[in-house]
């Protein structure tokens, strides 16, 4: 079998998995969730096997798993609306297609051109970003205590910081420098999701705030690695941080 139609029938499985989600009891949700993140990390490894290197089951395979573990808690949030629903499954199985064809430029990036690896960095920070969104919205919709909330927050975005920071330069091996800067940025995350637990914001509004405070901590340090850290960067940076602590005290309850 081919290796793009092996990511459309993973895709496809992994849409009817996501499918059967909705059946399940409520007090089995995440626990199926967390079965459903296991079985895509498996069929991922399936999809994604030719020249898979052994640090690669460490690196690229994670994503998809994570990409779905995401959706299929969120999934439990969204409408009871039949359509809906499909339209979800459908933009899933487009989405777990394309983080396939992402995972497989990272897998073989010394055979690729470099227009090709840099959209696949834009595309693999857009599903981090979304990813992230999603675990967000869906640990803060639960209004858990603020240690909770820092705790879920620290163990679901370390390995997403991590996965897209080792894409930047996909060394053979993981770099020490590249897991100090995922837990500094890590516990930077946990910080802000504790600090956001004690402020009467939407749910939407605070896994927004934080999204974008990846965002901009990603891009930084995207362009450090890569040795592009330059003047008109730090100012673009700069800019949508200003924005966003703008927008911060806009939005203040209080204010």
């Amino acid at each position: 079998m081919r290796r793009r139609e092996k990511f459309v029938l993973a895709s496809i499985l992994l849409s009817l998995g996501l499918f059967s989600v909705q059946y399940v009891s409520l007090e089995w949700r995440y626990p199926f969730v967390a079965l459903f993140g296991i079985l895509t990390y498996f069929i991922s490894a399936w999809a994604l096997s030719n020249d898979l290197q052994k640090i690669e089951w460490f690196t690229i395979i994670p994503i998809p798993a994570l990409y779905a573990s995401a959706v299929g808690a969120f999934y439990f949030l969204l409408p009871e609306n039949i359509l809906s629903k499909f339209f979800d499954l459908f933009i899933f199985g487009l989405g777990t297609y394309a983080l396939y064809l992402t995972a497989n430029i990272y897998s073989v990036a010394k055979g690729r051109t470099i227009q090709l690896l840099r959209a696949a960095h834009t595309i693999g920070l857009f599903f981090t970003l979304f990813t992230s969104l999603l675990f967000l919205n869906t640990i803060f919709s639960h209004r858990l205590p603020f240690f909770f909330n820092g705790l879920l927050v620290g163990v679901l975005h370390f390995p997403l910081i991590f996965l897209f920071l080792w894409s930047v330069k996909l060394e053979p091996r993981i770099e020490p420098k590249i897991v100090q800067l995922s837990v500094i940025f890590t516990l930077l995350m946990v910080e802000l999701a504790v600090a956001f637990s004690f402020l009467p914001f939407s749910v939407w509004n605070t896994a927004l705030f934080l999204m974008t405070f990846l965002y901009i901590g990603l891009g930084l340090l995207q362009n450090y690695l890569q040795e592009r850290l330059f003047r008109n960067t730090m100012i673009e940076f700069s800019g949508v941080g200003a924005f966003l602590i703008m927008l911060f005290f806009l939005l203040l309850p209080w204010k």
